[in-house]
């Protein structure tokens, strides 16, 4: 195959402000931090997966049945791995700058990509109990998302570290305008 060449305002486009230029230098992770980001990242999509589908065989010791997965599908896959991907790379930032910033998230049912670094990190321990880091706190927590009275599949009050009732953009845009003007 042979590679096309592309026009020149296509590789350079114009800015407004003179060609475009970067003032980072080197890479934002070394290989080690990049791995294990990424490595976090891919046990919150496996947790995430497992909110939405399973109930029980948390760790896949056993072929999947029928009976493993969940009657009801509530949850966003498509927004979760994005709201993970944000939440672990700003609490990256957090740590390593100390910096005084929150997370607000509206993903309406887009819980468990919230849900699954605060599990990962140990914090929602606080709230659920009865949701231990091993397997069968993971089978607590995969049976009980998005279950009556139980774990919700929006972000609720008792998802730890949350501030509001709901997840829809339209309540979190409320909330993050008002954290910017109390800051």
């Amino acid at each position: 195959m042979t590679p096309v060449a592309l026009p020149e305002d296509v590789r350079n486009p114009p800015s407004a402000y003179g060609s475009a230029r970067s003032t980072i230098s080197g890479a934002p992770l070394n290989t080690a931090e990049l791995r294990k980001t990424h490595d976090y990242w891919r046990a919150c999509n496996y947790l995430m997966l497992g909110m939405i589908y399973l109930r029980d065989n948390p760790l896949l010791k056993e072929p999947l049945k029928t009976e493993h997965l969940t009657s009801w599908l509530l949850g966003h896959w498509g927004s979760s791995p994005r709201l993970a991907f944000i939440y672990i790379h700003l609490n990256r930032l957090i740590k390593k700058y100390d910096l005084a910033m929150i997370f607000l998230a509206g993903p309406g049912q887009g819980a468990s990509g919230v849900l699954a670094p605060v599990y990962l990190e140990g914090a929602s321990s606080e709230i659920y109990t009865d949701k231990s880091e091993d397997e069968e706190g993971m089978r607590a927590f995969f049976k009980q998302f998005s279950f009556p009275g139980e774990i919700g599949s929006h972000c609720t009050p008792e998802t730890a570290g949350s501030i509001q009732e709901g997840g829809e953009l339209g309540y979190v845009l409320s909330h993050a305008c008002g954290a910017a003007i109390a800051y």
